[in-house]
């Protein structure tokens, strides 16, 4: 059996069977721990079909499952990269909503004083006072204006479907980690929860080893010139949305400890390896991201696959600079196992 040594957290991309949703499960895994289940707002982002506003940000119903003692056991999330297998036309269920704003400085701000258990009609009241107004329904809606008419949110129902996508976020694991995700992983089955066409499953590791310019610079050769080699190792998803190379000039910097020139290459989250905690003084969350590894729903494939990044993550931290890979070479090869 693989086994980890890494503190790592994992996100599963699930999808509930039609008629179910990320609650059922939520409340299921805390029945079995004697725990409880409490909702909270889950904070996203998707291009805005309205001119003029490039993004939405908006939160949507999540749940956080802890144990009997209060501790965390799993996050329960939309993914909206989650649509191939989302018919047209599905029924809503539970009144789900989910509140949009253009402004990330603003939602923070809503997601502070909203109340997630508060329904649509009125989760934006508290809001409302903040500014001075009331909220409007303009139909299945409900808005807050500021004074002077401009749209501070929207709380609209969610659209029909978008309660199936679960997405488990699981706290950091430092041991047992394929008996922490089974505990997870099969209840989900036994529910018929299924692996969704465009899934993938996403590695958290503590960022800090890797701030260190040659072990940065070893990360970046990884996943920019063995980038072929882990999608096919890996088995990753073509179908799986938010992948991306990292930039070229990002490659061509991997020998300086220049934050703000790694910035400046045009770093995203949405690449093969988030790097972007690395970059910055004042991390989200401060932690390495792989991205590639492709939807699973048993704990063994997903350990697998873990332990073969754990073990090239470790190669990373050797001062040593990873070399290019030559005509022919696997990631065997990178690692010096011969078979």
């Amino acid at each position: 059996m693989d086994e980890l040594s890494l503190r790592t957290g994992f996100e599963i991309e699930l999808l509930a069977p039609a008629g179910s949703d990320r609650q059922v499960l939520a409340d299921d895994l805390a029945a079995r721990l004697g725990g409880q289940v409490r909702r909270s707002f889950h904070t996203d982002s998707e291009p805005s079909v309205v001119p003029g506003v490039g993004v939405f940000r908006h939160l949507s119903p999540a749940f956080d499952v802890v144990d009997a003692a209060g501790r965390p056991v799993a996050r329960l999330v939309d993914d909206i990269t989650i649509e191939a297998d989302l018919p047209p036309g599905s029924p809503r269920r539970r009144g789900w909503y989910r509140v949009l704003c253009d402004d990330a400085r603003l939602l923070r701000l809503i997601e502070r004083h909203a109340d997630p258990d508060a329904p649509l009609a009125t989760v934006l009241d508290p809001i409302a006072e903040l500014f001075g107004v009331r909220t409007e329904l303009v139909g299945p809606a409900a808005r807050v204006d500021d004074r002077s008419g401009a749209t501070v949110a929207v709380a609209m129902p969610l659209p029909g479907g978008r309660e199936r996508p679960c997405e488990i976020i699981t706290p950091p694991l430092e041991t047992d980690h394929e008996a922490a995700l089974e505990r997870l992983l099969a209840p989900a089955r036994e529910l018929g929860f299924t692996v969704p066409g465009e899934a993938a499953v996403h590695l958290h590791v503590d960022g800090a080893p890797f701030r260190r310019p040659e072990a940065f610079a070893n990360v970046v050769r990884l996943f920019g010139h063995w980038r072929d080699q882990l999608w096919t190792a890996l088995d990753t998803n073509p179908a799986c949305r938010r992948l991306a190379p990292l930039p070229e000039a990002l490659l061509d910097l991997v020998e300086s400890d220049d934050d703000a020139a790694a910035r400046a290459t045009g770093l995203t989250k949405y690449a093969d390896v988030n790097l972007t905690q690395l970059v910055t003084s004042r991390p989200l969350r401060d932690t390495l991201e792989v991205r590639i590894l492709p939807g699973a729903i048993d704990a063994s494939s997903i350990v697998r696959r873990a332990a073969l990044v754990e073990a090239l993550l470790a190669r990373c931290l050797d001062p040593r600079p990873l070399p290019r890979p030559r005509e022919g070479e696997t990631l065997d090869d990178l690692l010096g196992i011969r078979l």
